[in-house]
């Protein structure tokens, strides 16, 4: 199994606080750290870690940032081949957590959206069996669907916080699945004929399919840090469907349910995933979370 995220590639600060400050407040900062980040590089490194071949469409400054983020992808098993650097400043995202996990994002513009179509390669992309866009410029990324479904190959999209005041038409007319948190439901209508994957945090996930609906409650863990558990999610969906031999989709949710758990209870984007700490999480939860 091969799989391609494409989408952002940033440099990732994360800072815990004491709680989120308000206007004219001041909250103590009590641990940081920083690494590779983006919607799209988390996804490729969950999926690697759950043993998928997986490469990454996108782009990085020629800083010491890019370096740093790119270096990270290739020792996590990300192919960075069609990881474009360009001149610039890599993308920097300051993530703000506090103790119940609950973060908000400030960010630098960079050059995360600055990948040239012309010298992407489309037998990369043909050569995959999924593709899997993240939030990124709109025309980069219905492009990128359109060369994918020429191929014959699925593909998925999470639009992520970026969607506000963007149009993604050309690529949710191809995709496949769609990944929504409760906020993107009410900002995008999705083709009817695709799986609309909804998240609802600590509510568990549901698959609107043409055929009916099917949902998981997820897990009932304390969560530590939110920040990259959508990605973690998609990735154990993505990897769970792929591999699936029926057309049901409660293992789907389950996987990706216990990958967004593990994720939401680990600081920082990246969390550890493994087959065991996926089984760990799976019989710890109650009959009914199976």
């Amino acid at each position: 199994m091969r799989v391609i995220c494409a989408g952002h590639a940033n440099w990732d600060v994360t800072l815990h606080v004491g709680h989120l400050p308000t206007a004219d407040s001041e909250a103590r900062i009590y641990e940081r750290h920083s690494g590779g980040g983006g919607s799209a590089a988390n996804t490729a490194v969950a999926l690697a870690q759950l043993g998928v071949s997986t490469g990454i469409i996108g782009s990085v400054g020629a800083d010491a940032n890019g370096r740093s983020a790119r270096s990270e992808l290739r020792e996590r098993g990300v192919d960075t081949t069609e990881l474009q650097i360009v001149e610039g400043q890599t993308a920097v995202k300051y993530l703000v957590v506090a103790p119940d996990g609950e973060a908000f994002v400030l960010g630098t513009d960079g050059v995360n959206e600055a990948v040239d179509l012309d010298d992407v390669s489309e037998a990369y992309i043909g050569a995959a069996d999924h593709l899997h866009l993240t939030g990124q410029d709109p025309e980069t990324a219905g492009k990128l669907a359109e060369i994918a479904t020429q191929a014959g190959v699925s593909v998925s999209f999470d639009p992520g916080r970026r969607c506000t005041g963007r149009t993604y038409d050309r690529t949710l007319e191809v995709a496949d699945i769609v990944f929504l948190n409760r906020r993107e439901s009410e900002m995008i209508d999705s083709p009817e004929e695709c799986i609309v994957v909804r998240k609802h945090g600590e509510g568990g996930a549901d698959a609107h399919t043409p055929n009916g609906t099917a949902h998981h409650p997820g897990y009932d863990i304390d969560a530590v840090d939110t920040t990259g558990a959508g990605d973690a999610f998609a990735a154990g969906f993505i990897y769970a469907y792929l591999s699936g031999s029926d057309a049901g989709y409660h293992r789907p949710l389950t996987v990706g349910n216990a990958c967004g758990a593990i994720a939401a209870r680990s600081s920082g984007t990246r969390p550890e995933l493994s087959w065991d700490a996926i089984e760990s999480v799976r019989e710890s939860a109650t009959g009914s979370n199976q």
